[in-house]
């Protein structure tokens, strides 16, 4: 536990607890989390290269999978510094205002994210219930959806960072996390912070629960869909194509729904904290590339010709 008092220091200085394990324990676990950075940056860049490259991925949902790929690149960017730096070289420290522009990417990533496995659900909708307009209907809002994306991410949490910078902070600067994350952030301040609070919930309950709802009723309309049709084949290789962002829906939303629990509603001990907020950020952006390479034939065939068939 760090001992130094901070609390003359302006701007205030935050410490990164990290895992308060034994020795060997933190050798395998940086050597852990420099494997999945490595599979989360190697992986998404692989996407977007074969995605850009090869012409015969030009659909819809290719696209949509470029952007998805792009946004996790960028949430392994923008945690990647701190993490590797205090597993690797014990860098515990972080000022105020990177840890506003970290805790700032880390929120508008997971918001466009979450935005555009929307995106994808209606993209798999429209592909399975009306396929003879498939093209004609999302190829001109492509552009439009990742722009919605991006900018509904920015409106939604441009003001944590003034929010957060508003307040004073107490002599305890140890964050639970390995990186800056509001909640976390928001509980070492000794002010009131009912208007963080409110804040956060509200952007909580406008953002994923109507996203999650509304990938839940593509869902529904897809299975209705399915079920309606003669071809029971048919049914079931269109349901395959769903099965791959359904992995990744799951791999985002189950880490995302437990941090935000443990932070607002539980009781969680730091470790219990500091593991949760490890699967949250870099869980869900090493195995994305990975299930969409595994249970996507295009890009599966794509990588191969790349690759390894000269």
């Amino acid at each position: 536990m760090p001992t130094e008092n901070f609390s003359n220091i302006d701007p205030p200085i935050f410490i990164l607890m990290g895992f308060s394990g034994a020795e060997t324990t933190d050798i395998w676990l940086s050597h852990l989390l420099s494997l999945f950075y490595l599979l989360s940056i190697v992986g998404n860049a692989l996407i977007l290269f074969i995605l850009k490259t090869d012409n015969q991925l030009s659909e819809p949902m290719h696209m949509l999978l470029s952007m998805l790929a792009a946004t996790d690149l960028g949430m392994a960017f923008a945690t990647f510094p701190t993490v590797i730096g205090l597993f690797w070289f014990g860098s515990r420290r972080i000022h105020l205002y990177a840890c506003l522009v970290q805790m700032f990417l880390i929120h508008w990533f997971c918001s466009m994210e979450s935005a555009i496995l929307v995106a994808m659900a209606f993209d798999r909708y429209v592909a399975i219930c009306n396929p003879l307009r498939y093209a004609s209907i999302l190829h001109p809002i492509i552009t439009k959806i990742g722009l919605v994306a991006l900018f509904r991410g920015v409106s939604l949490h441009i003001a944590l960072p003034f929010l957060i910078n508003r307040l004073p902070y107490c002599n305890n600067r140890a964050l639970a996390h390995v990186f800056c994350y509001h909640p976390d952030v928001m509980k070492l301040a000794c002010a009131d912070t009912t208007i963080n609070n409110k804040y956060g919930m509200v952007i909580i309950l406008i953002a994923y629960p109507v996203d999650s709802a509304l990938i839940l009723l593509s869902y529904i309309l897809i299975l209705k869909t399915v079920c309606s049709k003669a071809a029971r084949d048919g049914s079931l290789k269109a349901l395959n194509t769903c099965v791959s962002h359904l992995c990744v829906v799951l791999l985002f939303y189950i880490p995302l729904v437990g941090l935000t629990i443990a932070h607002r509603y539980g009781n969680a001990t730091p470790i219990v904290l500091f593991l949760m907020g490890v699967v949250f950020i870099v869980i869900p952006p090493a195995l994305n590339p990975i299930v969409y390479s595994i249970k996507t034939k295009k890009i599966r065939k794509a990588i191969y010709h790349r690759f390894w068939n000269t």
